[in-house]
Parts: structure tokens; sequence; C-alpha cells
């Protein structure tokens, strides 16, 4: 598949909608201890909504478009070996049904579901849906980013202007870096207006697609985190490359991501936040 036809979109846009309002939404501020647990380490976290919301969103895409390759956040977690299919399936969907697990958890609502549809190691579209909220943003290749807010109506994103190091704003999550690494980024960061991490994907190339933050550096590059967002945020006039100056591919899942306004400010990001 080349790409994704306007109403295939729109289905695949429903299906997260759906997700959240049978199996999130429902859960929300009413998580009991019988229903998360640790996944990787005490503040990684799962819950019967992750897991629910995945398996609804895999059945509908499954029974829509038979032969996709379906690589789940929740899946991979159980069989890491999922990952191996997506680089060379024809057609696969990333889900992170429920990103920012923590904050759902918690009671915030700065959660979200995401769905990017990969095709020969190529992202064809990209979908972010906001379940408190009912908004999403969406792209396709070649047609911008959108976001279409829970009546419909939709407007074109586009990212910060580049500017001056000393005015951005971004994310980094600089706890979550290996030890020298994380040593020159913390101090990388007092070179910025303001640097902050929400620990949510979905949030952060929101703020990014919508021109509210500048750059975002990730310690990991999972493809459900990033595979819909960095199209999202490349089709609202951003660039993005792996630390080591690499075009993003949602078949590597490691590695350093600075996502930023072009690719002056994505070197001028790089050289301020003295990552080694």
């Amino acid at each position: 598949m080349e790409s994704v036809a306007e109403e295939l979109l729109e289905e695949l846009m429903s299906y997260l909608r759906d997700a959240a309002v049978e199996e999130i939404l429902p859960r929300f501020r009413s998580v009991s201890s019988d229903s998360k647990r640790a996944k990787t380490s005490f503040d990684d976290i799962v819950t019967d909504a992750d897991i629910a919301s995945e398996h609804l969103i895999a059945e509908k895409l499954r029974t829509r478009l038979p032969d996709i390759v379906i690589i789940g956040e929740e899946a991979v977690s159980e069989d890491p070996s999922l990952l191996d299919r997506l680089s060379g399936a024809d057609l696969a969907a990333v889900i992170d049904p429920l990103d920012g697990t923590w904050h759902f958890a918690h009671g915030s609502p700065m959660f979200g579901s995401i769905l990017a549809i990969v095709s020969r190691g190529r992202t064809i579209a990209g979908i972010i849906h906001y379940p408190v909220l009912g908004d999403f943003l969406i792209a396709r290749p070649g047609g911008g980013a959108w976001h279409v807010g829970a009546d419909g109506a939709s407007t074109r994103l586009a990212v910060a202007e580049a500017g001056s190091v000393n005015e951005m704003q971004g994310f980094a999550a600089v706890h979550a870096f290996e030890a020298q690494t994380r040593a020159s980024v913390a101090l990388g960061v007092l070179n910025f207006s303001r640097v902050t991490s929400w620990r949510c994907s979905a949030w952060e190339y929101r703020m990014l697609a919508t021109g509210a933050m500048s750059f975002c550096l990730n310690e990991g590059m999972n493809p459900w985190d990033h595979a819909a967002g960095i199209l999202i945020h490349a089709e609202a006039g951003g660039y993005a490359a792996t630390t080591t100056g690499q075009p993003y591919r949602p078949s590597v899942a490691k590695g350093h991501l600075l996502a930023a306004p072009d690719s002056q400010s994505w070197k001028a990001i790089l050289e301020a936040l003295s990552y080694r």
C-alpha cells in the first residue's frame, strides 16, 4: 500500500475513538491496585485499559485489513520478536493504545492513543487521539499535518519558527539517559528558555506540531512512541533525525532521536545540549 485513502483514515480514527469510549475512559480515575502492574520498573506500568484497548484496536484492524501485521506495545512486551516483522511488512499497524499510562493511572488527563500505518518501512499514516479532549492529530505523506477537533473541524498544523537557542523551549527526559550523556544534557538544558519532560509522546508531539514547543530529545526510539508523531511533525514542517544524523526509521528501536523546527536549528540544539 502506497498511501491511506481518506475513507480508510477516517475508519482508523474511529477505531481509536471506539477504544477510548469503550475501554479507556470508563476506567479513567478508577484504576485500582488490582488493575495495574509494573513492567520493566516500578514506574513503567500497564493497566487493564492498556491491554483491553490494544485488543479492541487490533481486532478492528484485522477485520478491516486481514493481512496487516500488528505491532502493539503490550503485545511486544510479551513477545519482543514481533518487532522483527516491522521492517519487511507490506503493511503494518504500530499501536500504543494508551500512551502516558503513568498519567492515566494517576488521574491525569495527559494521555493519548497512537496509531501508525507502516508500509515496507515507511510510515504512510499517523494518528494520535486524545480521549479526554476527543480530538486528533493526523498526517499522511505529502498531505500536511492536521488537528481534527471533537466537532470534526480541521486546522492545518505548523511547527514553531526556528529562533535563537536561548529562546527555545523543548522536551528532554534528562533522567532517562545513560550516565555520561545524562550529565552533559543536564548542563546543556540550561542554554534554553525551558526544558521539561511530560513522559507522554502523544502530548509532546502535540506541543511540537502545534508550534508550542520547539524541540524534543528522546532517549529511546520505540516505534509505537514515534512512528506516527515523526510523520505528523514532518508534515507540520519539522525536521528530525537520530543524534548520529541518520533519518528516522520505524524499524530502528534503539538510539536517540531529536526533533526540531528545521535542519539548521537541529544542529544548533544538539550543540547547545552538549550532547555526546
